[in-house]
């Protein structure tokens, strides 16, 4: 007879759950054939009843004064601070109330600082959007990047954002940055202006950045291009492209479709340039012998004996082959600043023509007089020679 299993109270009660929760779900027991794992990704997901298909998520809320509370709806302080160069001190001074008043209309301070060179913008208790905080830091960053007064104050409002795009850092060259930035701007600005109608957007460059403020979808456009110009890539091509684009959205029956076929593919081109040969050719010699071969560090130590010293021995000879270089060109330096001191070498007396040639009185007397003679106009001349 085979033993029967002995099961314990614990695990009677455990196989009593068990069954107990199958029937009451009515699914299949665990460890039989044809159970299907559950999905955990929703487990906790409850419908919501203030959301549906026809909700915009990304609509902007508006904010309103009376929408605040009365008490107050910030509880700290926030503060922004942005430093400006030296440049702009004299027009911020001038503006100065007239952001005040900007920003007084959202219930915020702003303080200028002409020691230290900073803008500082500072929330209230009347403070009542919470985001506009951002936007009055955005603001002073576009006033300290030369963006005049009442282009920067239009980042206040819901629909326009902004970017400082620093471009001092994408060339390495700086005559290749300058020709390139120039690039950017076009001849008389052209490009610059095609750029801002095709995209939308307010662009200035100055200095090592480029200050956008528009949409967020023309915002990302600017900063493509501005990009590929300093990656050598002309900026002609992108106006091309959103020159056709803009030509595609008026087209009702092509919003579904695929654009790739409408839009240019530029190919980069690998032009070869003509090497300079060097001048200087190289004589070639007739040894019949080839050349020693250049000594190693190891051999060059060996000579010099420092291959057999240790470290402390070596690290000395350094300290004081460095120490006799200093003083030697600090002697050198002493001797320049003493030639200053030095008092000029005495002008040399020029001499005489008539002393060096050994000529005499007489005949210096006649060549001076026929020197005078020749300089004399010929009206002169002939007069004083009728009187003669």
């Amino acid at each position: 007879m085979p033993a029967t299993p002995v099961i314990k109270e614990p695990q009677k009660q455990l196989l009593a759950a068990c069954r107990d929760d199958a029937r009451t779900r009515q699914e299949v027991p665990c460890g039989a054939a044809g159970a299907e794992p559950q999905n955990k990704k929703g487990k906790y997901r409850k419908d919501k009843p203030w959301d549906h298909e026809g909700i915009d998520h990304w609509k902007p809320v508006a904010i309103t004064k009376e929408d605040a509370p009365s008490g107050g709806l910030l509880l700290e302080e926030s503060s922004f601070a942005t430093l400006f160069p030296q440049y702009r001190e004299q027009y911020l001074k001038q503006v100065w109330p007239d952001v005040r008043k900007v920003l007084a209309e959202h219930e915020l301070s702003a303080e200028l600082n002409l020691v230290e060179g900073s803008m500082t913008v500072k929330t209230t208790k009347k403070t009542w959007d919470p985001y506009i905080i951002i936007k009055a830091r955005d603001m002073i960053k576009l006033l300290a990047r030369s963006v005049p007064l009442p282009q920067a104050q239009k980042v206040l409002e819901d629909e326009v954002y902004c970017d400082i795009l620093k471009i001092g850092g994408l060339v390495r060259s700086k005559e290749r940055f300058v020709k390139r930035r120039q690039r950017l701007v076009g001849p008389n600005g052209s490009t610059l202006k095609a750029i801002e109608l095709l995209t939308q957007c307010f662009v200035l460059v100055q200095g090592q950045t480029v200050s956008i403020m528009g949409s967020v979808k023309g915002i990302k456009q600017v900063r493509r291009i501005v990009e590929d110009c300093f990656r050598n890539i002309h900026p002609i091509y992108h106006i091309k492209e959103l020159m056709i684009r803009r030509e595609l959205e008026k087209d009702p029956e092509l919003q579904n479709e695929n654009w790739d076929r409408f839009l240019p593919h530029f190919k980069n081109r690998n032009v070869q340039r003509k090497k300079m040969k060097d001048k200087k050719a190289k004589k070639k010699t007739k040894e019949v012998f080839p050349p020693q071969p250049t000594p190693r560090k190891e051999d060059l130590q060996m000579e010099s004996g420092e291959y057999f010293l240790n470290e402390k021995e070596k690290q000395l000879r350094q300290r004081v082959a460095k120490r006799e270089a200093q003083q030697a060109k600090s002697a050198e330096k002493r001797r320049e600043r003493a030639k200053e001191f030095e008092p000029p070498a005495p002008a040399k007396a020029k001499k005489r023509k008539g002393q060096d040639a050994g000529e005499s009185a007489q005949d210096m007397a006649q060549r001076l007089a026929k020197k005078a003679k020749d300089s004399q106009p010929k009206k002169q001349r002939a007069k004083s020679e009728l009187l003669l």
